[in-house]
């Protein structure tokens, strides 16, 4: 999608500090960062949330946790724990309308989130 935010910066039209690639998810640094480790984990593909990941193809949805946890891992934040966030529609805080697990970590994460 040429309007897709997301997509551009698959397409590598719009930087973004790329941690972390596969074959079909990329995974970037948040602008605008809510803990010190903030990297958002996408397919390639355009899907607009997480329920149309869900019934995307056989194994995307897989993928794309698989890469959550690869980034948390170079991150140095899986053994001390962090968090992976899908904000799916306009009340729950989704603006970029391309799916995308927020992956947070490097400080204490409370419960219930806000």
């Amino acid at each position: 999608m040429s309007d897709c935010l997301f997509c551009r910066i698959v397409a590598k039209e719009i930087p973004a500090e790329i941690v972390y690639e596969t074959g079909r998810t990329l995974a970037f640094r948040d602008v605008n960062p809510q803990a010190p480790t903030h990297v958002l984990v996408i397919p390639k593909e355009h899907h607009a949330n997480a329920a149309a990941l869900a019934e995307a193809d056989e194994g995307l949805a897989d993928e794309v946790l698989k890469s959550a946890h690869a980034v948390a891992a170079q991150e140095g934040v899986a053994d001390g724990g962090y968090r992976v966030v899908f904000n799916t529609g306009l009340g729950a805080g989704q603006t970029v309308f391309h799916v995308h697990a927020h992956v947070l970590g490097g400080r204490d994460l409370g419960w219930p989130p806000g």
